[in-house]
C-alpha cells in the first residue's frame, strides 16, 4: 500500500519557534522576547474591539474596506492596491502560494525572518539564503544570487532579528537590478519605529515589481489579533485576493485595527517612547560590554563575546523573571534579542545585565 506523504519541501519545514512566555520558578515576568508593544493597543483600538463583539453572529466583510480605507487614509495609498491578512506572516504566504512553486526559488538574507525559508517550502520552491555584510542586507550579494529560478526575493527593512536597514536609495536600487521576472518584497514589520519612513511605499509606486508588507502587531499593540497588510501594483493585488480566504479576518480584529491606525496620536507617543528608552538601553548595555547595532526597531540585538556567554546571560535573566530571544537559529548564536520596554523594563535588564557581568568577574 502506497504510503500518504505530504508535498515536497513539507518535512523540511522546522517549526516555528516562538519567544518565551513563562519562567519556572517566577511571578513578576518581564516578556520581551517577542517585540511586543508593552504599552498595549490604543484605548481606542480596545473599544471598538470590545463594540465589535456585539456582532460576533454575522460575517466579517469580505472585502474589508473599512479597513483598506482607513489604511489608504491615514498613509496616502490607493485602498485598492491594499490587501489585509492575518499578519503580514499570512500575505508573504499568500504571495509565496501564488508566484513560487516547484523549480522555483524564493531568495532572503542570512539573517532573514524564518517565514519566508518557511512559506517558500510550503510551497514546494528552493529557499536560497545569500549573504549580509556585517548584520546589513547585501544588495549586490541579492542580485548576484538571482538566477532565472527565482521569483520572490524577500527583504525585512528594518530587519529582524538584526534591527538594521538599508536606505531607500538602496532599495530602489535593488528593484532596479533585480531581473524583470522577480518579485521584490520589503518586509516593513518595524517600519513604522523610523521617522519619516514610508516603508517602501514610494518604490512600489514607481515600479511594477515590489510588493511592501506591514503589521499591526508591533508598533499598534495588536499581536493578539494578528492583523496585516501588503500595498503592491493592482496586478499582483488581483492574485494574492484569488488565494486570500473570504473571510480571512474576524470582525473585532478588523475593527480593532481600523481604530488603532487611525489614533495616530497614541502611536506617535508609542513610538517616540520606544525611540527614547531605545537608545537609553542600548548606551547602557553598551557601556557593560555588550554591543549592538544602531537599531531602528523596537528591539536591540545585544552582541556578547560569545555563544557561551549569550546562553549563560540569557539563563541568569530567567532567574530573574525576564525573558529574552536566543538567535542562534538566525544564525547570530553570540547575541540575545531584547524587546525594548519602559523605563522601569529597560532599567532592570540593564540591572540583571550588569549583575551577570558582575558575577562573572567575581564568581
Amino acid at each position: 500500500m502506497t504510503a500518504i506523504t505530504p508535498q515536497s519541501g513539507i518535512m523540511d519545514i522546522k517549526l516555528y519557534q516562538s519567544g518565551a512566555s513563562g519562567a519556572e520558578g517566577q511571578s513578576n515576568v518581564l516578556k520581551l522576547s517577542s517585540n511586543e508593544n508593552l504599552a498595549g493597543p490604543s484605548p481606542e483600538a480596545i473599544d471598538a474591539y470590545s463594540r465589535a463583539g456585539r456582532g460576533l453572529n454575522i460575517y466579517p466583510p469580505t472585502d474589508q474596506i473599512a479597513l483598506r480605507t482607513a489604511i489608504g487614509e491615514v498613509h496616502d495609498l490607493d485602498p485598492e492596491r491594499i490587501i489585509c491578512g492575518v499578519g503580514s506572516d499570512e500575505i508573504i504566504t499568500f504571495l509565496c502560494q501564488a508566484y513560487a512553486g516547484i523549480g522555483d526559488e524564493v531568495l532572503f538574507t542570512e539573517h532573514g525572518f524564518s517565514m519566508y525559508r518557511i512559506s517558500a517550502l510550503a510551497a514546494g520552491a528552493t529557499p536560497v539564503e545569500v549573504a549580509e555584510r556585517d548584520r546589513v542586507v547585501d544588495i549586490d550579494a541579492i542580485v548576484a544570487g538571482c538566477t532565472d529560478k527565482t521569483r520572490l526575493v524577500f527583504i525585512a527593512n528594518p530587519a529582524n532579528p538584526t534591527s538594521t536597514m538599508i536606505s531607500v536609495a538602496q532599495m530602489s536600487e535593488l528593484a532596479e537590478r533585480l531581473p524583470p521576472h522577480v518579485i521584490l518584497v520589503l518586509d516593513g514589520a518595524y517600519a513604522e519605529f523610523v521617522d519619516g519612513y514610508d516603508g517602501g511605499a514610494s518604490i512600489v509606486e514607481a515600479r511594477e515589481n515590489v510588493v511592501m508588507t506591514r503589521t499591526f502587531s508591533k508598533l499598534y499593540g495588536l499581536g493578539g489579533l494578528r492583523v496585516g497588510w501588503g500595498y503592491a501594483p493592482q496586478a499582483i493585488i488581483d492574485v494574492l485576493n484569488r488565494v486570500r480566504g473570504p473571510f480571512n479576518l474576524s470582525v473585532p480584529a478588523l475593527a480593532a485595527a481600523e481604530a488603532a491606525v487611525r489614533d495616530q496620536t497614541y502611536a506617535d507617543k508609542c513610538r517616540a517612547d520606544n525611540a527614547r528608552w531605545r537608545t537609553w538601553l542600548a548606551e547602557a548595555l553598551a557601556a557593560l560590554g555588550v554591543p549592538s547595532d544602531t537599531s531602528l526597531a523596537n528591539f536591540i540585538l545585544a552582541r556578547f563575546a560569545t555563544k557561551v556567554e549569550a546562553n549563560a546571560c540569557d539563563d541568569f535573566l530567567k532567574t530573574q523573571g525576564i525573558l529574552v530571544r536566543r538567535v542562534g537559529g538566525y544564525g547570530l548564536p553570540n547575541c540575545l534579542r531584547i524587546t525594548i520596554g519602559d523605563e522601569a523594563a529597560c532599567k532592570r535588564v540593564a540591572h540583571a545585565v550588569a549583575q551577570f557581568k558582575e558575577d562573572g568577574e567575581t564568581g
